[in-house]
């Protein structure tokens, strides 16, 4: 997928809720053995809070009648802390006001945040971790190195309540909301797509949809590009790849605005 090279920005306005970046390796059983004391030494004044929860969850059903023997209640009990108990642990570290959250599993390291300004900014906040996490437990490589970014575009906080949906995105990433048909009457939408990038060996996992505010109802609009890499990975190319999905993830973004919506955003050149 060629996109066409439209020149980094930073968004003043900017619509992106979410950044996370993943990379995976071969399990490593000392993470979950251990406490993993040296790790947070590293990155403990960046990330000082530190919590741990179990890789899965298992939920038990709400609003039982009341007729329902209380044997039954008591397996379910057994077998959720059964399998709580055998979960894997992650532990997670954040930042003192929580918008950036550090994930340490068996099998990876995640950087997650709310915050996102512009990737030189990430990088750093990745760098430290990523240097403990190589010199303390070694993975032998990556075998999947990811970035992730989910924009959500809501009208209303672009003073662009009452414009159409197909003034602001490109007919390709609206499908049937674009036509003039049918566009006003569809309530619901998602699509899904898998697109390789240029280097014949990444991948772009690119999911659309409509969404409704919980705080008012407004209905807003999700673009969700997931880019990613499921290969071997020299631990020394990590950050090379990460650096090229941002640049490809600015071009996507860029890709599937219309000039009004990009102006409306108040786009600042790098």
């Amino acid at each position: 997928m060629p996109l066409p090279d439209t020149g980094r920005v930073i968004f003043k306005r900017n619509p992106l809720i979410e950044v996370v970046c993943q990379l995976r390796f071969p399990p490593i059983l000392r993470i979950e053995a251990e406490v993993p004391a040296d790790f947070q030494e590293c990155i403990r004044k960046e990330f000082p809070n530190y919590s741990k929860s179990p890789s899965i969850k298992v939920e038990g059903p709400s609003n039982l009648p009341e007729d329902v023997p209380s044997d039954l209640i008591r397996q379910f009990d057994a077998i959720k802390l059964s399998a709580q108990s055998s979960a894997y642990r992650n532990h997670e570290f954040s930042s003192e006001d929580g918008s950036w959250k550090l994930t340490l599993a068996r099998t990876f390291i995640a950087l997650t945040t709310t915050k996102y300004e512009r990737w030189e900014r990430f990088s750093e906040k990745l760098e430290r971790p990523l240097e403990a996490l190589l010199k303390i437990y070694e993975p032998a490589y990556f075998t999947r190195v990811g970035l992730r970014y989910i924009d959500i575009i809501c009208r209303s906080e672009l003073n662009l309540k009452d414009v159409a949906w197909s003034e602001l995105l490109r007919p390709f990433i609206l499908g049937l909301i674009s036509t003039t048909e049918l566009g006003d009457s569809i309530r619901d939408y998602q699509g899904s797509y898998e697109i390789n990038l240029d280097d014949q060996e990444s991948v772009v996992r690119l999911v659309t949809k409509l969404v409704n505010k919980a705080d008012n109802g407004e209905e807003c609009f999700v673009i969700d590009s997931d880019l990613f890499v499921m290969k071997k990975i020299e631990l020394r190319d990590a950050v090379e790849r990460l650096r090229f999905f941002n640049i490809r993830a600015s071009r996507l973004i860029q890709w599937c605005m219309t000039e009004r919506l990009f102006k409306a955003l108040e786009p600042q050149k790098l």
